[in-house]
């Protein structure tokens, strides 16, 4: 497919964009034309199809294709209703795999929403990547903090240790550390945080920031009082989740931090050498 042709399509297409309260879209009488198709009756049963595949794909079709109506200009310059359907991205996906690829613009339309579809999957693994990191730095800070303050009151590293440890087994109901590494088979020299889900970090640094709150706020010295004031802090946090059916031992471990963080990386960085070439 020549350039300038390409060029021409892919402006056809993103003028025909739509967007609402930052929801992306299209209308399929516009993706009709785009894909030139005289008739609606034959484009609609393009859409069928599309709709087939969609369900096939255990997803929604209620949430990908919107039935709606709306007023358009006739020659007269009166107005009449007439039916559409407001199609995401991935639908048009779709109307586009299942319509005939003999045609070049339904050729592009396959390689120009396949395209847009992943750059969408990768600025959301970027935010969720960005979430976890934030999280994790955020639980670093806390836990850094809270090893300064009971160092500060005579309390050693392996006393930070068990102090942590138990903060962890009141979190994570009895499982401790250790018990929660092998349920999640962390590597034995990994830190658990680094598979964590998101909302799991940000309940442990709460939990901590509580802690390193208190110790000063009541001028708590020695280890049992401040592990007794760290079992506090986890158990209330725990209690919160409980409160939204979250039992942070059940949620399964997520990726790795580190790995994430290294494809993810890749993947832009190849995404970007392309160009968003079709």
């Amino acid at each position: 497919m020549e350039k300038i042709v390409i060029k021409n399509l892919t402006s056809s297409f993103e003028e025909h964009t739509q967007n609402q309260d930052g929801l992306e879209f299209w209308y399929a009488r516009d993706l009709q034309k785009l894909l030139e198709y005289a008739d609606w009756r034959n484009f609609l049963k393009v859409i069928e199809k599309a709709k087939e595949s969609c369900e096939n794909a255990d997803s929604s079709v209620s949430e990908h294709f919107v039935d709606i109506n709306k007023m358009v200009t006739v020659g007269s310059g009166a107005e009449r209703e007439i039916e559409d359907i407001l199609l995401t991205r991935y639908a048009c996906y779709l109307v586009a795999q299942n319509a005939d690829p003999q045609k070049q613009a339904v050729a592009f339309a396959q390689s120009y929403f396949a395209l847009q579809t992943r750059k969408q999957e990768l600025i959301e693994e970027r935010i969720k990547l960005a979430e976890r990191l934030e999280a994790r730095e955020r639980l670093t800070s806390t836990e850094t903090q809270l090893s300064k303050l009971i160092y500060e009151r005579g309390i050693d590293e392996k006393g930070f240790g068990r102090i942590r440890s138990k903060g962890d087994k009141a979190l994570f109901g009895g499982y401790s550390t250790q018990e929660m590494k092998e349920k999640m088979n962390v590597p034995v020299k990994r830190a658990l945080g680094d598979f964590l889900p998101t909302v799991t970090i940000l309940a442990k640094a709460l939990a901590t920031e509580m802690t390193n709150m208190n110790i000063q706020a009541k001028d708590l010295e020695g280890e049992k009082p401040i592990t007794q004031q760290h079992i506090s802090s986890n158990l209330t946090i725990r209690q919160a989740l409980a409160n939204e059916n979250i039992i942070p031992e059940n949620l399964p471990a997520e990726e790795d931090i580190k790995k994430l963080e290294r494809r993810i990386k890749s993947q832009t960085k190849k995404s970007l050498e392309k160009g968003g070439r079709l």
